[in-house]
Parts: C-alpha cells; sequence; structure tokens
C-alpha cells in the first residue's frame, strides 16, 4: 500500500512546497510594491496581472503542453519562477517589477495546465480522490504556513531576504519532480509547430471534447461560473469586513487566520475519510455549504457572525475543491487535458476581468452591502440549480471511480 504512494507523496510534496512558496512570495511582493510606491492602487494592479496574463497566454499554453512532457515543464516553470523571485529585489522601478511579475504570471500560466494533466497520468483513478483531498490539506497548511514564514523572515532579516529564500522553495520543488517517473513517449519529431493554424486546429478539438461529453463540460463550465461570485466577493473582502463591518486590521488579520484553520481542519477530515465518499456528495455538499459560508458572511453584523461564515466556506471548500477535481481528471483524457484547461481558464479569467469591474461599478452606484448581498444570494441560487445537475440518477457514469470506462470515454471524445 505504502510503495503505491511513494510517488503520489513526492508529488504531493512538490507541489505542497511550491504553495508554500506562492503564499510567502505573495506576501514580500505586496510589501516591495507598497514600499516602492507608496500607492494602494500599484498593490492592487497586482491582482489583476494573473487575470490578464491568462487572456493573453491561454489561447495558445494547451498546445504548447499536450504535445510535451508535463513533468518537464512543470521542472522549467519552477525553475523560471526561482530566478524571476530572486532578481526583483534588484529591480530598478516599479515597471520592471510588473514586468517580472508578467513573466511569473506565464510561468503560473504554464504550470496548472501542466501539473492537473501529471496528476491524471501519474495517479491511477481509484487513488485520485484520496490524492486531491491530501493535496486540499497541503493547500490549506500553505495558506496559514506561507504567510507565517513570510512575515518572519521579513521581520527578522529584510523583505530581500524573504524573496531569495522563496526561491529556494520552487529549486526544492523541481528537484523533488526530478524523481518522478517520466510516463510520457514523447516523439519530438511528431510535435507540431506551434503556428495560429495549430492552435486553431487545437480549439477545434476542444470544441469537439465538449459537444461529445456535454454534460461533463458544463458541470465544469457550471463550476467555474458559480466561482466567479466568490471570486468577486474576495475582491471586494477587505473593504467590505473593514468599512461596512467595522472590523479593525488586527481582527481582519485573526480572520483570515481562523479561515484557514477552518480550511485545515476541513482538509484533514475529508484525507481520512474521502474513500467514505462520493464524488456526488462531496461537491454537492461542498458548494451548498460554502456558499451558505458567503451568505452569513454577506449578512454578518460582528465579527463573531463573520467567522462564522468564514469558518463554514473555508471549511467546505476543500470538498468541492477536491471533489470538482477528481471530477475533472476523471473525465477529461490526458491526451487533451492541457488544451481543455487552458481554454477553460482563458474562459474564466476574462470573466474575472470583467466581472471584478463590474462590481466594483456597482459598489460606487449602490451599497457594497447590497452589492455583497446580491452576489451571495445569486451564488446560492445557482448552488442549488447547480447541485440538481450533480445529482442526476442517469449520469452516475460521470462520477465513475474506477478506470473500466476510460476506453469508452477516449472513444466518445475522437469519434
Amino acid at each position: 500500500m505504502m510503495k503505491n504512494w511513494k510517488d503520489p507523496a513526492i508529488l504531493l510534496f512538490s507541489i505542497g512546497i511550491s504553495s508554500i512558496g506562492d503564499f510567502i512570495y505573495l506576501v514580500a511582493i505586496n510589501i516591495i510594491v507598497y514600499q516602492l510606491t507608496g500607492s494602494a492602487a500599484a498593490v492592487a494592479g497586482l491582482w489583476i496581472i494573473g487575470p490578464f496574463t491568462n487572456i493573453a497566454t491561454k489561447f495558445w499554453t494547451g498546445s504548447f503542453i499536450d504535445y510535451r512532457s508535463k513533468k518537464k515543464v512543470m521542472v522549467a516553470t519552477y525553475i523560471i519562477r526561482a530566478v524571476f523571485i530572486c532578481l526583483i529585489p534588484f529591480a530598478p522601478n516599479i515597471a520592471v517589477i510588473y514586468g517580472i511579475l508578467v513573466i511569473l504570471s506565464v510561468a503560473k500560466a504554464f504550470f496548472n495546465p501542466s501539473s492537473m494533466t501529471y496528476v491524471a497520468i501519474l495517479i491511477p483513478k481509484e487513488q485520485r480522490k484520496r490524492f486531491n483531498s491530501i493535496r486540499s490539506f497541503a493547500s490549506s497548511g500553505a495558506f496559514i504556513i506561507g504567510p507565517a514564514i513570510g512575515g518572519s523572515l521579513i521581520l527578522a532579516a529584510s523583505v530581500e531576504t524573504a524573496l531569495w529564500i522563496n526561491s529556494l522553495f520552487f529549486v526544492f520543488s523541481a528537484i523533488l519532480l526530478l524523481f518522478l517517473p517520466e510516463k510520457e513517449n514523447i516523439d519530438k519529431e511528431t510535435i507540431p509547430a506551434l503556428t495560429f493554424s495549430q492552435v486553431v486546429r487545437d480549439f477545434t478539438v476542444v470544441q469537439k471534447f465538449m459537444s461529445a461529453n456535454k454534460y461533463a463540460a458544463f458541470i465544469y463550465f457550471g463550476f467555474i461560473m458559480v466561482m466567479i461570485f466568490s471570486f468577486a466577493m474576495d475582491a471586494q473582502e477587505v473593504v467590505f469586513t473593514q468599512q461596512v463591518i467595522g472590523l479593525s486590521e488586527m481582527e481582519y488579520s485573526l480572520l483570515i487566520s481562523i479561515t484557514g484553520i477552518g480550511s485545515v481542519a476541513g482538509a484533514v477530515l475529508l484525507s481520512f475519510f474521502s474513500n467514505k465518499l462520493s464524488l456526488r456528495f462531496m461537491i454537492v455538499i461542498g458548494l451548498t455549504m460554502m456558499t451558505l459560508g458567503y451568505v452569513i458572511y454577506a449578512f454578518s453584523w460582528s465579527f463573531a457572525s463573520i467567522v462564522a461564515g468564514f469558518v463554514i466556506l473555508g471549511f467546505f471548500n476543500v470538498f468541492l475543491n477536491a471533489g470538482i477535481m477528481t471530477f475533472y481528471q476523471n473525465n477529461v483524457p490526458v491526451e487533451i487535458m492541457g488544451r481543455v484547461t487552458s481554454i477553460y481558464q482563458l474562459i474564466q479569467s476574462a470573466i474575472q476581468v470583467i466581472f471584478i469591474l463590474a462590481i466594483g461599478f456597482l459598489a460606487d452606484i449602490v451599497s457594497l452591502r447590497i452589492t455583497i448581498v446580491t452576489l451571495a444570494l445569486v451564488m446560492l441560487l445557482s448552488s442549488f440549480i447547480f447541485s440538481v445537475y450533480v445529482l442526476k440518477p442517469n449520469k452516475k457514469f460521470f462520477y465513475r471511480e474506477d478506470g473500466t470506462e476510460d476506453a469508452e470515454l477516449m472513444q466518445r471524445t475522437t469519434k
């Protein structure tokens, strides 16, 4: 049993270390940009680099990834992130820092579809649910440990030192990946040139998959659309908690820590009992209860009430993420997963940018409280509709957890 988990454990450790690195970087880059500019707007600009970079790159990242070794792409992105994070302290002005951040965002745009696909390649279907549950635990733990390490390094040394040490996390993650097997037989002679016509052909492949697998495509796209509401509320979180609810900065910091603890608690529970829970249960309960947490948050009037909402949404968010990730990996063939993932993330990023701008504009016209309450209630209604589709009795096939139908899935996809 333990032998079967040797490779998954190394992959989990690699991803967990890089997740901690992501949060150290997040703390350090916010501070260094604010120190350099003294501008809250410049710091806010950090949050739109990722979505805009995704819009610019996701058209073709999938076409690059699917024809190459996912493991090597992951290693390369880790090394690129390590190198450019090291260079940030030497940046002479904010324009150079923003340029480096764009490169880091591009590297992450390659990493996400590659890691999603490599997990599906390396982890047998019957182990994926447990793997994704433990991965949620690692991500939740990084949410608490990363900022704590970042803050401690900044206090004990400097922001620059924190970034240099941060880069070592990505180097270590890359080294760990070198111990994992290369599961793909890539013939370099058959790799097509990355041309406009090739990208168009790959779009057609993705469209063909979605047409042949309408239910799976609808469920994942529905999940993305529902989560857009949470992204929009998170973007207004600092303003809402401090200006509308009246929390102090200390209370807000405590709130984030408590939310992280809630996530870790949910992830620990899920890690132990994931094999006892069906994918449908994880997705439906996770989404419904997480949305309920947002509703409590939207109607909150005190620190205690907002803590209750955040603990609920943090606890059940890991159920939803582990469930939907397993569903996705089980229903998208690894041969086209990079392209499908990239197109979905392209759509998600475009909607996020539009939605955040619209919500910011709406919050200036009506009160922020009404805006957040409306978002939460619409999200709750959407989650109920989404759950009905997940629980359809005639769709059990899509929530299978063994490999018996893989051949049929590929056949339906390539017809």
